[in-house]
């Protein structure tokens, strides 16, 4: 192993063969353990793991065949070393074919069995090197494909304060605490702090702590050792590990246990990690950046939150602000989406008429700079001239509008007096109809355009009699 004792399992039902290779094996440094038949050498490596078995070929019960049959079946990467006095090519070729690594004549010299299970630990160091640079090369490509052109977008005052606060807290390494609501772009702080840090050559990794179980959440930051619960057949590393040198991002934070609260305040402390399972520690050398969107001082009066992870994390406190709160920003950020999406979705449409860019400004998005994002991909799919008009905006933010207008008195009750949810039906009707004639009557495609289920837009559809009832439109 790296940086930490290899174990290695003896099998063998010749208990002097079997005592004299544990001592040689002990004495070169090894954790091992020995065991009298292939039943009971299967079940320790079930339950203990090993880097490298040693068993016996021929013994009663589970032949070494069938011994390295198994162990490799719960985990490919062990490596198998076969011992026996009656070698032939036969058995030789059927060990390796069953995944053994070498084969062993007895009798054999200790300094003979040492130098084979050296071999065979250089062959699993060289396996978890690779295994460590491929999950680091992972993070690091999703990072630097995602980090093209981060910016904040916005010539508020909040959000200028913001760019400030992150180009001074960058040239720290400090740990960050970034608060806002769902949706204002918190991971994109956590981003354009690494890209400014001196750290930005190393990985930028991200975990969604709200999303995992508190046992997967534990898993998933600081890794597991091969056998650690089940299901665990080999070792992965944790988050911490590799964000080594970097950032690592924790978003909401404030959805941890107990339990995960108190792991994670001996790693800010301590700076390395325990693998669970493990034994070892590991240093670890990351920036922790978190957020959440929850009030934490409310939840540390409330008892949730540790108070001392609390001030652990809350180093350097930036706000990102919600958008209702910097309205001015609202159209700037609008015609950002649209040269970023347009070139995808519609590449005619190269522009926001002023009717579109106040429509959105009376809106008071509740689902932040996200929600805004969503509304612009949404009505690309609709444009049909090189400037995204209002009529082409979704149909929510075309009712506020009305509402808008009207509460102001720029918008007439219709003849004949149609209440409100006449007039957004009519919307609503004729989103449908284009979304439907777009897709040519496939309800996924149409499903999709509009951003609803399946089972919504049946009900639709058949609301608005573009089928008749327990008619089935087009896959």
């Amino acid at each position: 192993m790296v940086c930490d004792m290899a174990r290695v399992l003896v099998i063998d039902d010749n208990d002097t063969l079997r005592e004299g290779t544990l001592i040689a094996l002990k004495k070169a440094g090894h954790d091992v353990l020995g065991f009298r038949n292939g039943l009971e050498g299967v079940a320790g490596f079930q339950v203990k793991g090993a880097d490298v078995v040693v068993t016996d070929l021929k013994m009663d019960g589970l032949d070494g065949i069938e011994v390295t049959k198994r162990v490799k079946a719960h985990d490919p990467g062990v490596v198998v070393l076969v011992m026996t006095a009656f070698g032939t090519i036969e058995t030789a070729v059927e060990a390796m074919r069953q995944g053994a690594h070498d084969f062993i004549q007895k009798p054999f010299p200790t300094d003979l069995i040492r130098a084979k299970v050296d071999a065979a630990l250089e062959l699993v160091r060289t396996r978890q090197r690779v295994t460590r640079l491929e999950a680091a090369n992972e993070a690091l490509s999703s990072d630097l494909a995602q980090r093209s052109g981060t910016q904040l977008i916005g010539d508020s005052e909040s959000m200028q304060k913001l760019v400030t606060g992150i180009r001074r807290a960058a040239a720290t390494d400090a740990t960050v605490f970034v608060n806002g609501e769902s949706g204002t772009g918190k991971e994109l702080v956590a981003r354009m702090l690494h890209e400014q840090s001196p750290r930005k050559a190393k990985p930028f990794v991200t975990t969604h702590c709200a999303a995992l179980a508190e046992t997967l959440l534990e898993s998933e930051l600081f890794g597991h050792e091969r056998g650690a619960f089940t299901g665990a057949v080999k070792r992965k590393l944790g988050r911490f590990e590799l964000a080594d040198g970097g950032t690592l991002f924790l978003d909401e934070i404030g959805e941890i246990s107990p339990a995960v609260q108190t792991k994670l305040l001996r790693v800010l402390q301590e700076r390395e990690i325990q693998r669970v399972g493990g034994e070892d520690t590991v240093k670890v050398d990351v920036r922790v950046v978190a957020a959440t969107h929850r009030d934490l001082k409310a939840e540390v009066a409330a008892g949730r939150f540790r108070e001392d992870l609390f001030y652990r994390l809350h180093v350097v406190p930036l706000t990102v602000p919600p958008l209702r709160e910097r309205p001015e920003d609202v159209a700037l950020l609008a015609k950002h989406f649209v040269a970023k999406h347009a070139p995808r979705i519609n590449p005619q449409v190269k522009a926001l008429s002023p009717e579109a860019l106040a429509a959105l400004g009376r809106y008071a998005w509740p689902g932040n700079v996200r929600e805004l994002e969503n509304a612009i991909e949404q009505s690309l799919v609709f444009a049909e001239g090189t400037v995204l008009d209002e009529k082409e905006l979704p149909a929510f933010l075309q009712s506020a509008s009305a509402r808008a207008a009207q509460s102001s008195g720029n918008l007439p009750i219709p003849v004949g007096d149609r209440p409100l949810p006449d007039i957004l039906e009519d919307l609503e009707r004729q989103l449908i109809q284009r979304a439907y004639d777009k897709a040519k009557g496939v309800k996924t495609e149409t499903a999709r355009l509009l951003g609803i289920k399946t089972s919504a837009l049946y009900y639709k559809l058949e609301k608005y009699g573009f089928i008749q009832k327990g008619e089935t439109p087009a896959e």
